[in-house]
């Protein structure tokens, strides 16, 4: 088969409530997943030797520690596939900054090698496998923007409104264990009914009448991102995720390109459209004619 090329989308916390915490020492959590076309794009050459190789990805990290490399291995133990692949990954979306990146390449990865080495499974299986990986890989194999609960287990599509994004990345690297540890984290706000969190699916609705139980730490933490916050206080900024990219939901393009010259210098910043579903997704069906 000819390598297969896909679009790793990330994704945006639209809002971030913990409302809980499990005897086991996992948090409780309720948000809202939005797909943005931020996207890493993934290259998937299959191989006839067994072998999973990596080209590119993220500088300084270890083939065996990339999730890319870690999804294609588990997926031929798990299924006893005995064909290889070639990963390359050319990276777009920021590391460390909550945005699931190494999450959506993982995923790319399974439902990619899903359809190269013809194994057959439903994503239903594909996530029960990423979930393996990381708690935000079930949300991107099932490919849509999602209303998610529990420990990121529970996943329900949604469909979202249009809308665009201001997404700003300052030079920090923000460890997601670091701020659940912290002592200072809230735990305890109220759970919210998938209705009452959608309200009338407007993107900025949504975003005002949430918030992000892991902002304080982080901005504790991290003063640039203490410092992004502030400068884009005005247009109800939001953090993604730990951190640390902050998004601005904006009505129009013209809007956010507006929005964007705000943001300071010293961050990257993208402008940036909400998908319901994930490109990945659409070049597989494409593929499978």
């Amino acid at each position: 088969m000819r390598p297969l090329r896909l679009a790793a989308p990330a994704k945006l916390n639209l809002f971030l409530h913990v409302v809980g915490r499990r005897a086991d020492g996992y948090h409780c959590l309720q948000s809202l997943f939005q797909l943005i076309d931020l996207c890493d794009d993934i290259t998937l050459t299959p191989r006839d030797d067994g072998q999973v190789l990596r080209q590119g990805g993220v500088p300084g990290l270890a083939a065996e520690d990339d999730l890319t490399v870690r999804a294609a291995r588990a997926l031929a133990q798990a299924t006893g596939a005995r064909r290889g692949v070639t990963i390359a990954v050319h990276k777009r979306i920021p590391t460390g900054a909550g945005l699931g990146g190494g999450s959506s390449d993982a995923a790319a990865v399974l439902l990619g090698l899903n359809r190269l080495w013809q194994l057959g499974l439903g994503d239903d299986a594909l996530a029960a496998l990423g979930a393996e990986l990381g708690a935000d890989v079930p949300v991107f194999v099932h490919g849509r923007s999602a209303w998610v609960q529990g420990i990121v287990e529970q996943v329900e599509p949604v469909r979202l409104a249009p809308a665009w994004f201001v997404v700003c990345v300052p030079d920090v690297h923000v460890d997601t264990a670091t701020v659940f540890r912290a002592d200072d984290l809230v735990r305890d706000t109220p759970a919210l009914t998938r209705d009452a969190a959608l309200g009338d699916g407007t993107v900025a609705a949504i975003v005002r009448a949430g918030h992000n139980d892991c902002a304080a730490v982080s901005r504790r933490l991290h003063p640039a991102v203490d410092a992004l916050l502030a400068a884009l206080s005005a247009h109800t900024a939001r953090l993604s995720g730990t951190g640390g990219a902050v998004f601005v939901a904006c009505d129009s393009a013209a809007e956010a390109r507006r929005v964007v010259r705000e943001a300071p210098p010293s961050a990257r910043r993208f402008v940036c459209r909400g998908l319901n579903r994930s490109p990945a997704k659409d070049a597989i069906s494409r593929a499978a004619g």
